[in-house]
């Protein structure tokens, strides 16, 4: 058990990403503070890992709420203890090109993506530091390391979470709480069938247009890394940085997703 009486808090818990993070840690013996605005995904999650032996529990949480941080991470000490585990993980994904990008669009990238995560760090990295250690694991994107067309304010914000998570990670080092950020490509969630529609393909049409290796990712690939993140054999690891891609930005060749329709608006 890689993780054993961990007490981890996932962000964005419901679905794709977030529900594979929360499984897989379960299954290596943590706790799990499941949080999302869905509570009914949420609590479905909280079922799943019970029924498989594990500890969990839900608590709705809108990630750009600092009031709601707050009481999260007091619902959380007084449930389980101080929090070991922190996983940034809940976000918001949008293609639109420069020129059709409203302020609101924008607005809400920066709310959920990076004040998120700005926020979570901030109510739960001064717990770790208090207890003399702890994990923070930031989900940031392949986006933030290469240009893509249509996806300014979406890049901005994961940029964001790159460049936070190296600062905090410097910051609470000598507290012994490690930060580190993940990059994912194109996984199999809602966020990929939403950019498989955009470039008129399948979800595994759309792996195979992105990806060296030829397939799409799977939630259960990223939610491997974080668990090793997470645990202590990554215990001399912070501020550092992990692609979970297929190869996609070891390639010259950004791929360039955007629609007929997009295309017209310019």
């Amino acid at each position: 058990m890689r993780v054993q009486n961990k007490v981890v808090l996932v962000t964005g818990a419901a679905s794709g990403i977030g529900r594979a993070i929360s499984l897989r840690l379960a299954s290596e013996g943590a706790k799990v503070v499941a949080t999302d605005r869905n509570a009914e995904g949420g609590a479905d999650v909280v079922a799943q890992i019970q029924q498989e032996g594990g500890e969990a529990c839900f608590l709705e949480l809108d990630t750009a709420s600092e009031t709601q941080w707050t009481e999260v991470a007091a619902r959380t000490v007084e449930k389980y203890g101080t929090p070991n585990i922190l996983v940034n993980n809940a976000g918001v994904y949008l293609i639109r090109p420069l020129a059709s990008t409203t302020l609101e669009d924008w607005d809400r990238m920066m709310d959920v993506n990076a004040k998120g995560v700005f926020l979570g760090m901030r109510a739960i990295a001064p717990l770790m530091a208090a207890a003399r250690g702890g994990a923070i694991v930031n989900m940031s994107s392949t986006n933030a390391l290469t240009g893509i067309a249509g996806r300014t304010a979406y890049a901005a914000s994961k940029a964001a979470v790159r460049i936070m998570s190296k600062t905090v990670a410097i910051e609470y080092a000598f507290d012994q709480v490690r930060v580190n950020s993940v990059y994912p490509g194109f996984v199999r969630t809602g966020i990929a069938e939403y950019g498989a529609q955009v470039a008129g393909a399948s979800v595994d049409e759309l792996g195979k247009m992105v990806s060296p290796l030829g397939r799409i990712a799977e939630p259960e690939d990223v939610a491997s890394m974080v668990l090793f993140l997470s645990s202590d054999e990554a215990r001399h690891i912070t501020g550092a940085e992990f692609v979970v891609d297929g190869g996609l930005t070891a390639s010259p060749n950004s791929p360039v997703h955007v629609s007929t329709l997009q295309r017209a608006e310019h």
